[in-house]
């Protein structure tokens, strides 16, 4: 955040600086998503009838469903459960989002998150100045 820093307290004309933090940014999100994309997450509705396994991007892994409690549902209730149990592995999935976020961001959870260093040039910027 060296750069960016910088950038935003008046000097604008480290531009070569701020593009290389930039990359450098651009590098970690890369590197996290890939990482992300490997790990897996759990769900499951209430009655832990239906469990469903999404990556750390949300995409459908696996789903597997209880035969010995299929009796007790109709096909409205299993897509209910079904629904239910993705829900809840995309809820882990964006818990695990929000700590890789944290993390690249430089902020721990229990803090706020830093103002953006160039807001006041983008304002400026939009302005016109």
């Amino acid at each position: 955040m060296r750069h960016a820093d910088a950038f935003s307290s008046g000097w604008q004309d480290d531009v070569a600086g701020l593009l290389r933090e930039t990359e450098g940014w651009a590098r970690a999100v890369t590197g996290a998503l890939g990482e992300l994309e490997e790990e897996r997450l759990a769900g499951a509705d209430p009655s832990a009838t239906v469990r469903v396994e999404v990556s750390g991007t949300g995409r459908l892994r696996k789903l597997s469903i209880d035969p010995r409690c299929l009796r007790a549902l109709d096909h409205e209730q299993l897509a209910q459960a079904v629904r239910e149990a993705i829900v809840a592995a995309h809820l882990a999935m964006d818990e695990r989002l929000t700590e890789v976020v944290q993390t690249l961001a430089g902020s721990p959870s229990d803090t706020a998150v830093p103002a953006d260093p160039l807001a006041g040039h983008i304002r400026d910027v939009l302005r016109g100045e």
